[in-house]
């Protein structure tokens, strides 16, 4: 068995390439990143045999059809940018995959994936990912799921790596057009920072005001969970969210030209740079991720709620930033394990909520520290 782990020395999926390393039966585990020399000092410190080091160009997409062909699965840990060429590729030369994010266009490939007897499955990373896992436990101790609410607290700075610091600006763009929440049979379109509410996450990360964030389960779980109301709401840290506000009222986010000492550029542009390079982008005092979901609805015909959360070892004992980023790797990881053990048997591109089995998945995340709690009242 093969897999292939693009960007696989990167910020994020450096962990899941180390997980792989530490937990999966793989015959080979091939890293291939447009950063050779850093997947190879990946591959020579984690020191095992079956890992294998290439250069991979994300912007060439013959090269993706020449690759793929010949491993079981393919693990997408690259900017969200490539969900489209990435998916598009695994389902033209019949390979399984899955990814850290989800685009809607990749929906599209499901008839064609499950012709040709593969799956893919978009977001299997924290959130989406573990959330959509959750919001599946809690659904199946119901007769009837009647809304799905969505918290995260993604504990970590604006700027750890070009992709990360695009999430971030574009979660708070002003003319984001994916942050909506769904109510009712109707998608409804909000702006940045609104719907505040207080939320209280496990260990160090505590209470934190959280707004509407655009995520992919409130697309998903109206159809996968049959829910009427979902939302998913989110912060990073105090500093970081005081920056994103600071941006928006500032007109910062705007792409408008402008001439800056003679050349061309936009506030946005501009912002997005600067916020690279500064050094203060990159440090956080607490890095952490915390989920609750709480999920309402009917079982015997009374009310009933389901609240689920994580806990995960603090940054002392988990290497610091890696208290971060192992939320999102090590779901990529375990995914793309039970996908070559056979644990996933629907075919097609689906979201993680109808093909991963929760309690599989949750004993997964236990082995490795992170532990799934519930309450149901």
């Amino acid at each position: 068995m093969r897999v292939l782990v693009l960007g696989g020395a990167g910020a994020v999926c450096n962990e899941t390439t180390r997980d792989l390393a530490r937990n999966s039966d793989f015959d080979e585990i091939v890293v291939a990143d447009y950063n050779l020399d850093a997947a190879k000092e990946l591959t020579e410190s984690i020191g095992d045999q079956r890992l294998k080091p290439i250069f991979f160009d994300a912007g060439d997409y013959d090269s993706m059809l020449k690759l793929f062909p010949g491993f079981d699965v393919v693990v997408n840990g690259l900017p969200w940018k490539y969900d489209m060429p990435v998916t598009r590729a695994c389902v033209e030369v019949g390979v399984n995959g899955l990814d850290v994010s989800t685009e809607e266009e990749q929906w599209d490939f499901h008839d064609t994936a499950k012709e040709k007897d593969i799956i893919f499955i978009p977001g299997v990373g924290a959130t989406p990912g573990i959330t959509n896992v959750m919001a599946r436990r809690a659904a199946n101790l119901m007769d009837h799921v009647e809304e799905v609410q969505i918290n995260f607290a993604a504990f970590r700075c604006p700027a750890p790596a070009p992709g990360l610091l695009i999430t971030f600006l574009w979660e708070f763009h002003p003319n984001t057009d994916e942050r909506l929440y769904y109510k009712d049979g109707e998608f409804v379109l909000v702006g940045p920072f609104e719907g505040l509410k207080m939320v209280d996450f496990p260990g160090q990360i505590g209470e934190q005001e959280v707004c509407y964030i655009p995520h992919p389960e409130t697309r998903t779980m109206p159809k996968s969970l049959g829910a009427k109301t979902v939302s998913v709401h989110g912060c990073f840290p105090a500093h970081a969210m005081r920056l994103a506000k600071a941006m928006l009222e500032s007109g910062l986010y705007s792409e408008e030209p402008i001439t800056i000492n003679g050349k061309e550029t936009t506030a946005l542009e501009m912002m997005h740079d600067i916020l690279l390079q500064l050094p203060e982008t990159k440090q956080t005092p607490l890095w952490a991720y915390g989920l609750v979901v709480e999920v309402f609805g009917k079982k015997d015909g009374s009310d009933v709620k389901v609240k689920l959360w994580n806990r995960h070892p603090p940054m002392e004992e988990w290497g610091g930033k890696s208290a971060y980023y192992k939320n999102i790797a090590i779901p990529l990881s375990i995914g793309a394990q039970m996908i070559a053990r056979g644990d996933i048997g629907a075919r097609g591109v689906l979201p993680p909520e109808t093909v991963i089995n929760p309690e599989i998945f949750f004993a997964e995340l236990e082995k490795r520290g992170i532990t799934i709690e519930q309450e149901m009242s």
